[in-house]
């Protein structure tokens, strides 16, 4: 994609995969098929192929010039939905999955997501009700270090689902198992294994630098909005100085959080995170390394 540095790879670390499957599954408590809640949403229903909904982001991410995206299963045991994308379109996702480690057979799901294809499990604590500190959650942690390319994608901070509330669905979620310090025994006990803190918090900002001072292995997602800032007082630019001073170029990651049509691509996200790059001075090798190189990195090309 041509950017204020030139023609550099960007790479979305951070794309939700709302399947046929995930909408039906909000619909059910209500009686609802996966077309009736996209209409009530006003998005385009997708496809029950999911392989239709990996051409729709394919097609979407060609017209923006994206080289590559995370699509992210966004509802436990919908991994087999995003593993479809990535057979159909390889070298152009990197498969990640909402994930409970906490339920039955969860090593086992872990095991078979990434044989799979899945590079990335995605933990929820305050959706799911468990501090991911937990020893129970140890026995998944173990299984995704086992293998270099994958990672564990940990979400802090405030969490809002706008969809369920569109839809009103109660949101039953414990801020408790919010705070990124949690992690950090976590990450120091796999130092091989990279972490993904999304949004840079979301609300937590402070304690999660303080968490990638401490563990090397610890990345910070800039992905979307990021309105929390509000409880802060804080803008981007900021926020990615601030970054940028205690985690580094090397250990930030790009991302939109983008979901669905017809909206599509949020490139609003991408213009408003590189204009405040630019106003930092930012190099084109550390822009490159944010916007795409350094997922790649820890994830491999392949």
């Amino acid at each position: 994609m041509l950017t204020r540095w030139g023609d550099l790879a960007v790479v979305d670390a951070h794309v939700h995969f709302f399947s046929h499957r995930f909408l039906s599954a909000l619909g059910s408590a209500q009686a609802r098929d996966a077309a009736a809640v996209a209409s009530m949403l006003n998005w385009t229903a997708p496809s029950a192929d999911p392989v239709e909904l990996a051409r729709a982001w394919v097609a979407e991410l060609d017209r923006h010039g994206v080289a590559r995206a995370a699509l992210i299963a966004s509802m436990p045991g919908d991994e087999s939905s995003v593993a479809s994308a990535l057979t159909a379109f390889p070298g152009r996702f990197y498969g990640f999955a909402m994930f409970h480690p906490l339920e039955a057979g969860a090593v086992e799901r872990a095991r078979a997501a990434f044989t799979s294809g899945v590079r990335v499990l995605c933990l929820f604590p305050a959706m799911h009700g468990y501090s991911v500190a937990d020893p129970r959650v140890a026995p998944v942690l173990e299984a995704a270090a086992e293998a270099r390319g994958r990672a564990v994608f940990v979400h802090s901070g405030v969490l809002t689902v706008g969809v369920r509330k569109n839809l009103g669905l109660a949101s039953l979620f414990d801020m408790r198992f919010s705070n990124p310090i949690d992690l950090h025994p976590v990450a120091l006990r796999y130092p091989a294994l990279p972490f993904i803190v999304p949004h840079f918090g979301a609300g937590y900002f402070r304690e999660a630098l303080m968490l990638a001072d401490l563990c090397p292995n610890v990345f910070l997602d800039t992905s979307s909005s990021n309105s929390w800032m509000r409880y802060e007082g804080l803008d981007l630019a900021t926020v990615l100085r601030r970054s940028l001073a205690i985690a580094g170029p090397r250990r930030l990651l790009f991302g939109t959080d983008s979901s669905f049509f017809p909206r599509g691509w949020n490139r609003p996200v991408f213009e408003a995170q590189t204009a405040a790059l630019e106003t930092l001075e930012v190099s084109a090798d550390d822009a490159a390394a944010i916007l795409g190189g350094n997922l790649m990195r820890i994830l491999g090309n392949s």
